[in-house]
């Protein structure tokens, strides 16, 4: 990858990452884990940038986060916020762009493999923040479910298939080489 490239995959990461930061204001608080639209942030990232780079905008969102910039839910930052009830979901952003990004590569750009991507992303997801969520209040696991996952099932397959259409747009536009 020549540097013109490099420099324009690390300016849309970059963007990507204060977009997911964005998504994070507009929450709205339902319990332990408020509804954000940071998920739609992270799939269009990894949907648009591929793997690699999907990775490296979550990691600079979750990094600006930890030095305590306020970029998570509710206008909060800290390292503090990695231990709490949502630090699960907030870690499971990682493997959950990588899985949605590389899947995204290795298929032809079509919606339905869009969203067939990010559907696993967000099992993946759900499976590191149900999880934690157990683990940090001590909750049953169908607690921990009722709680972490079935509230957000209809709202993230609202994003899903809001990052599918907004994806579809944005292709021809964003020139991305992994």
């Amino acid at each position: 990858m020549d540097s013109s490239n490099q420099l324009r995959m690390m300016v849309y990461a970059s963007l990507f990452a204060a977009l997911t930061a964005v998504g994070a204001f507009l929450a709205i608080p339902i319990g332990p884990v408020p509804i954000v639209l940071q998920n739609m942030f992270v799939y269009l990232a990894g949907l648009l940038l591929g793997g690699r780079w999907g990775l490296a905008s979550v990691g600079v969102y979750l990094l600006a986060g930890a030095c305590g910039l306020p970029v998570f839910a509710g206008g909060l930052g800290g390292v503090g916020r990695f231990i709490g009830p949502t630090g699960g979901y907030l870690i499971g952003y990682l493997p959950a762009v990588f899985l949605i990004g590389k899947m995204s590569q290795k298929a032809v750009p079509r919606v339905g493999s869009d969203a067939l991507a990010m559907t696993c992303g967000t099992l993946v997801l759900y499976a590191f923040g149900v999880s934690w969520l157990k683990i940090v209040t001590g909750m049953p696991p169908a607690k921990a479910l009722a709680l972490g996952m079935y509230p957000f099932l209809i709202g993230d397959a609202l994003k899903i298939a809001a990052a599918a259409a907004i994806a579809r747009a944005l292709r021809p536009v964003i020139r991305v080489t992994a």
